[in-house]
């Protein structure tokens, strides 16, 4: 079949992380002059992030809702709903002439997951992080191809902006705070703590508050006088990043791996409540590698972030980053879906 007249699906969603892997992959594609559909769901960020996106020639958003944390009957509801939604994927799936479906995980991958099964159409899953999601593991012997940078040493699809604006760190002057989209409480307050010593430093400060928090950031940095670039959310994250010599940050894999490609040297403080500790096993990979410190929410102490921040060799950390991951990801994930496909 010749590369032009394959029709892909690419499902799944629901957080930022997942989502990222969809949009590059997208991206990937469309290089090719392919214009894959999407199957995500009307709940979590699926919509908000490509409802409008002229990349895809379709987008459907299924009531898909998560499973995993549901007990007894509404367990048993939320299965009769996959089921039935599922049923209606394979639908989207014949409609369009799907070839393969690549699934980034999350609830909203299911459907059409299991659609793909259905239909015996080759199922792709990326895994963005250290510890296997539920859905994931549950399909992965039926996938086609499992794509993991923590298993296989596969490389992570990173947008390339980040590669592009990449640079050895070698002087600590500017600091930056990360706490996601939807922001970290536990970091906003690390910062805020460590604002003020930063500031009698003359470390400049670059601070992502998330939303719900942002007024109240906003208004102790005012009150303080410090200078900060503070904002809830950035679609030029790359730009904000680059300005940086460090980084504070979730771990989730995504954001991570962005932080990786740009080479900046960081401290993970992981999401004490994600599946399977996640993001503390996403960080731990950097940290035996001497590439990043990792720091549970519970143990962190101003003087530890401090003497980390002040006293670590920022170039030697910036150059181990550069070894540990890969430019290209999106375009090997494609690669490898197009030669299974035409073996």
């Amino acid at each position: 079949m010749e590369n032009k007249k394959l029709k892909i699906a690419i499902t799944g969603g629901g957080t930022g992380g997942h989502l990222k892997i969809a949009k590059v992959i997208k991206e990937e594609l469309n290089k090719r002059g392919l214009k894959p559909i999407y199957i995500g769901s009307t709940n979590g960020a699926d919509k908000k992030w490509f409802e409008k996106d002229m990349g895809f020639s379709k987008k459907y958003f299924l009531s898909s809702k998560g499973v995993v944390n549901k007990k007894g009957l509404n367990k048993i509801i939320s299965l009769i709903n996959i089921f039935k939604l599922s049923l209606k994927a394979k639908k989207i799936l014949q409609q369009n002439k799907i070839n393969a479906v690549f699934s980034v995980g999350g609830y909203s991958a299911a459907p059409a997951s299991f659609a793909a099964l259905l239909l015996n159409r080759p199922l792709f899953i990326h895994e963005q992080n250290a510890y296997i999601g539920s859905l994931n593991k549950l399909l992965k012997p039926f996938s086609k191809r499992f794509f993991s940078t923590f298993l296989y040493n596969d490389p992570y699809p990173v947008e390339e902006i980040f590669f592009e604006k990449k640079r050895i760190r070698k002087e600590l002057k500017t600091v930056i705070f990360l706490g996601g989209s939807q922001g970290a409480v536990a970091i906003n307050n690390l910062a805020i703590s460590l604002a003020p010593i930063l500031k009698e430093k003359n470390i400049n400060i670059i601070h992502q508050t998330g939303k719900k928090d942002y007024e109240r950031i906003k208004e102790f940095y005012e009150k303080n006088a410090i200078n900060a670039d503070i904002f809830d959310f950035s679609k030029n994250l790359a730009d904000k990043i680059t300005k940086a010599d460090f980084a504070i940050s979730r771990a989730g894999a995504s954001t991570m791996f962005e932080l990786v490609a740009n080479n900046i040297p960081a401290i993970f403080i992981p999401y004490p409540y994600a599946a399977g500790d996640h993001q503390y096993y996403n960080a731990r990979f950097l940290e035996e590698k001497n590439a990043g410190f990792v720091i549970r929410e519970e143990k962190i102490k101003k003087e530890k972030i401090l003497e980390i921040l002040f006293h670590s060799n920022l170039e030697e950390i910036s150059k181990n980053l550069s070894k540990t991951v890969q430019k290209n990801g999106a375009e090997f994930i494609v690669d490898e879906i197009i030669k299974t496909l035409h073996q």
